[in-house]
C-alpha cells in the first residue's frame, strides 16, 4: 500500500472512530457534574468539553458524560455503549409514560395521539439499534455511506419524535405537557448526535481528496435484496413466480390482502413476492417493520385498489389514518392503487403512509383529498405514478424522489384552496426533502372546469426548515402564479428551502413568484445535489431492481443561465459533503449525458401528461407512451413536446441575497399537521400563537470545522 492510500485508510478508519465518539458524547445519559479533580477525570472532562463545543445542546451533552453512573472514560467504544443503552433506556420510559397515559385517558382524541406516540417510540428504539450495529460492522470502503445511513436513521428519529407531538393537535388535558417533557431529553439528545455526525461526515469529505474513497458509490449488494427470479416479476405478472396470491374471487391462497402478510417471514433478507390480483380490498394493511424486502405487485393501478375511509373528523390520528402504512425496509410496490376515500369534509385522510427506508413505488396510484400521500421518513423513490388530492396531498419528512410522476389537483370545498406539497424538514442538518423531477402538476377532470375558482399552490412549509425541489416538469395553468403560500403569517420564510430549476408550462415563469428570503435561485452545479443519486443514494439500491431510473438530470441544462443565484448556504455547503472536485466532476458528467442511469432513456423535453379519469383506458400508467398491458415491461419513458402555448422560459430575476440560517431559532414551531386551508385567508394554521412552545429544537449555528478536523488530525498523528 503506497503512502497516499494509507493515509487514505487511516483517515477512513480515524473518521469512524471519531463518529462513534461523538455520537457516544451526544446521546449519554443526563446525570450530576463529578468534580473529582483527578488527572484520570481531567483528561476525561476535557474530551467530553471538546466533544459537546459544536452540538446544540451543551449542557446536555456535558452533563451526560459526567454522570457519576458509569466510569469515567475517553474510550470511544465505551462512550457509544454507555450512549446506546442509556438512550434506549430514555426511551422505553417515554414509551411507558405514554402507554401509562393512554390507559388512564379518557378523551378519545388524546387517547389516539397516545397510542401514535407509542408505535413512534418504538420506532426510534429501532433506528438507535441499527444505528449501533451499524458502528459494530462497518466496511471502511464504505465510510460515506455508513454516514449517510446514520443521517438518514437520525432524522428519522427526529420526525418520530416530533411526529407523536403533533398528534395532540386540538386534544384536552396535560397529556400534551406530559409527553412533551417526557421526550424532551430525548428529542435534546437526536438532535446533538445529528449535529455530530454532520459535522463529521462534513470535515471528512473535506480533508479527503481521493474521490474513490470519498464518493464510494460502488452498487452494494444487499443479501438477497432482489434476486434474478423476483427481479423478473417487475416486468410481467406471473402468479406461479410469486410466493402468495392473493384474489377475491377465490383463485389465490387467500381473500385479503391481511391474511397474506401472515406468510411474510420476519426480518429476512429474501424477498417475498405478494401478487394481489384484479379487485377492490376494504382493509388496512400495515407492513410491520419486521416485514422486510416484501414485493407487492398488482394488475394495474385501477384494478388492483387498496381502499379504506379513516379520517380526522371520525377521531383517528392523521398518522394512523393510513389506508396503507408501509414500515418495512426495502418494500416495492408496482401497478397497485391506494386509496382513502373520507372525502375532503373530513380532514386529513391519508391513502398511504410510508415510514420505511429504501422504498419503491412503481406505476402506482395514491387517491384521497387532503394528506394523500405521507412521505413519513427515510428514504423513498416514486417513479411513474399518480398522486392526487386537494391540500397538501404529499407531505412529511422523507428525502423523497418523483420521477415521472403525475401530481393531480382535485375540486376542493368552496371555501378551500389547494396545495400541492407540505413538507415537515424541523433541523436544518436533516438530509430530506420533497423533489419532483420531470414530473407533471395539473388539474384532474373534477377540478379542470372550475379551477378558475380555485386557487392552487405548489407548497407551504410545515415546518421550520422545508425544502421542496422542482426540476424538469411540467406545471400547467391551475399553480398560481405566485407559487407558493404561507403557512402561518411570517413563519419558516427566511428558513425555508424552496427551488425551481428549468422547468416548462403555463406557470413555469418565476417573474411573480413570491420573493421570499427562503426561495432560492440554482446553479446547474449546486441542482445536482437534488438528483437522485446524492440525494437518497439512489445508486446505491435502486438500479438492482431495474426500475426505470435516472440518476442525475433527465433534460439538457440551460444553456443561458441568467437568472443570478442565491449565495451558498450553510446548508448547502454541509449537507451532502460533496468537495469541488466532486462538484465539477458531476457537473461535467451531466454536460456530457443529460441522464447517466443504464436503465433511463435520455428525453429531450418535458411534457405534460394526459388527463386520468376513471374511464381512461391509460389510467394506470401515466406514461402517455405506454398503456396498461404493457407498463409492466418497464418501458423507457419517452415525453411529448410541450404545447405551443407553454412558456418556455422564465425571465431575469434577481433575488435579494438571503441565508437559510436568517431566523432566530426561537421562530415559532407548527404544533399541527396539515390543516384544512380556507380561501379566506392566507395564514392558514390556527393552531400557531404568538406564545413559543414548551420545546423547540436547539438553536442552529455555523458550526466551524476546525473542532472536528483538530480531532481528525489528532486521532491520525496517534497512528491510528
Amino acid at each position: 500500500m503506497d503512502s497516499n492510500h494509507k493515509r487514505i485508510f487511516v483517515l477512513a478508519v480515524s473518521s469512524l472512530l471519531l463518529v462513534a465518539m461523538v455520537v457516544g458524547a451526544a446521546i449519554g445519559l443526563i446525570g450530576s457534574n463529578d468534580n473529582n479533580s483527578s488527572p484520570e477525570i481531567s483528561t476525561s472532562n476535557k474530551a467530553i468539553n471538546t466533544l459537546c463545543s459544536s452540538v446544540d445542546y451543551q449542557d446536555t451533552c456535558v452533563k451526560s458524560l459526567s454522570s457519576k453512573e458509569y466510569n469515567q472514560t475517553d474510550d470511544p467504544k465505551e462512550l457509544i455503549k454507555i450512549g446506546m443503552d442509556v438512550t434506549i433506556k430514555r426511551i422505553k420510559e417515554a414509551l411507558n409514560k405514554s402507554v401509562t397515559l393512554e390507559n388512564l385517558e379518557k378523551d378519545p382524541m388524546t387517547k389516539e395521539a397516545l397510542r401514535t406516540c407509542t408505535d413512534l417510540a418504538k420506532t426510534s428504539i429501532n433506528d438507535l439499534e441499527r444505528t449501533f450495529i451499524k458502528f459494530a460492522d462497518f466496511d471502511i470502503t464504505e465510510v460515506n455511506v455508513i454516514l449517510a445511513d446514520l443521517k438518514v436513521w437520525l432524522s428519522g428519529a427526529m420526525t418520530s419524535e416530533e411526529t407523536c407531538l403533533d398528534g395532540f393537535e386540538n386534544t384536552t388535558g396535560e397529556a400534551s405537557a406530559n409527553m412533551r417533557e417526557a421526550l424532551k431529553l430525548g428529542m435534546q439528545m437526536t438532535t446533538n448526535s445529528l449535529a455530530m455526525v454532520t459535522e463529521i461526515a462534513t470535515a471528512f469529505a473535506k480533508m479527503n481528496n481521493e474521490k474513490a474513497v470519498v464518493r464510494g458509490r460502488r452498487l452494494l449488494s444487499f443479501p438477497a435484496w432482489i434476486d434474478p427470479l423476483k427481479r423478473k416479476l417487475l416486468e410481467s405478472k406471473h402468479s406461479s413466480e410469486a410466493d402468495v396470491v392473493v384474489a377475491k374471487d377465490g383463485s389465490g391462497k387467500y381473500r385479503t390482502i391481511n391474511e397474506a402478510l401472515k406468510d411474510i417471514p420476519k426480518s429476512s433478507n429474501t424477498t417475498f413476492v405478494i401478487h394481489v390480483k384484479e379487485g377492490v380490498y376494504e382493509e388496512k394493511v400495515e407492513i410491520l417493520s419486521n416485514m422486510t424486502h416484501v414485493m407487492m405487485i398488482g394488475d394495474g393501478p385501477s384494478k388492483t385498489r387498496i381502499t379504506g375511509k379513516l379520517n380526522r373528523v371520525d377521531g383517528t390520528s392523521t398518522y394512523h389514518s393510513a389506508t396503507v402504512a408501509v414500515r418495512g425496509d426495502y418494500f416495492i410496490a408496482k401497478d397497485i392503487g391506494f386509496e382513502n376515500t373520507a372525502g375532503s369534509e373530513k380532514e386529513q385522510a391519508v391513502a398511504l403512509r410510508v415510514s420505511a427506508d429504501k422504498t419503491i413505488f412503481y406505476n402506482c396510484r395514491m387517491d384521497g383529498y387532503q394528506d394523500t400521500l405521507y412521505t413519513h421518513a427515510y428514504r423513498q423513490f416514486y417513479r411513474d405514478c399518480v398522486i392526487s388530492g386537494t391540500i397538501d396531498f404529499v407531505f412529511g419528512d422523507a428525502a423523497v424522489v418523483f420521477q415521472n410522476c403525475q401530481f393531480l389537483v382535485r375540486k376542493p370545498l368552496n371555501n378551500q384552496q389547494c396545495i400541492v406539497t407540505a413538507q415537515g424538514r424541523k433541523n436544518v442538518r436533516q438530509p430530506t426533502g420533497i423533489v419532483l423531477q420531470n414530473c407533471t402538476i395539473t388539474a384532474d377532470s373534477s377540478l379542470e372546469s372550475d379551477k378558475s375558482k380555485f386557487k392552487t399552490y405548489l407548497a407551504r412549509p410545515w415546518k421550520e426548515y422545508s425544502r421542496t425541489i422542482i426540476m424538469e416538469s411540467y406545471i400547467d395553468d391551475v399553480i398560481q402564479s405566485q407559487g407558493y403560500l404561507p403557512w402561518n403569517d411570517t413563519f419558516a420564510l427566511n428558513t425555508l428551502f424552496y427551488t425551481e430549476f428549468n422547468n416548462k408550462g403555463p406557470s413555469s415563469s418565476k417573474d411573480q413568484r413570491v420573493k421570499w428570503p427562503g426561495i432560492k435561485e440554482l446553479t446547474t452545479e449546486r441542482i445536482l445535489r437534488f438528483t437522485a443519486t446524492h440525494f437518497i443514494d439512489g445508486d446505491l439500491w435502486i438500479p438492482k431492481t431495474e426500475v426505470p431510473y435516472a440518476s442525475s438530470l433527465i433534460l439538457p441544462p440551460p444553456t443561458d443561465e441568467v437568472v443570478a443565484a442565491s449565495p451558498i448556504s450553510l446548508e448547502e455547503d454541509v449537507d451532502f459533503n460533496r468537495t469541488n472536485s466532486q462538484q465539477e466532476s458531476d457537473l461535467e458528467a451531466a454536460l456530457k449525458s443529460p441522464s447517466t442511469s443504464s436503465n433511463e432513456a435520455t428525453s429531450a423535453s418535458v411534457s405534460p401528461l394526459p388527463s386520468l379519469s376513471e374511464s381512461s383506458s391509460d389510467l394506470d400508467s401515466p406514461s402517455p407512451s405506454s398503456s396498461e398491458s404493457d407498463s409492466t415491461n418497464a418501458p423507457e419513458y419517452s415525453p411529448l413536446s410541450a404545447p405551443a402555448s407553454a412558456s418556455e422560459s422564465a425571465p431575469e430575476l434577481v433575488l435579494a441575497p438571503a441565508s437559510d440560517l436568517d431566523a432566530p431559532a426561537s421562530a415559532p414551531v407548527p404544533g399541527s399537521s396539515p390543516a384544512s386551508m380556507s380561501d379566506s385567508s392566507e395564514s392558514t394554521s390556527d393552531s400557531n400563537s404568538d406564545t413559543e412552545p414548551a420545546f423547540s429544537y436547539g438553536k442552529v449555528t455555523d458550526i466551524p470545522s476546525d473542532f472536528a478536523h483538530k480531532l481528525v488530525n489528532n486521532l491520525f498523528h496517534r497512528g491510528v
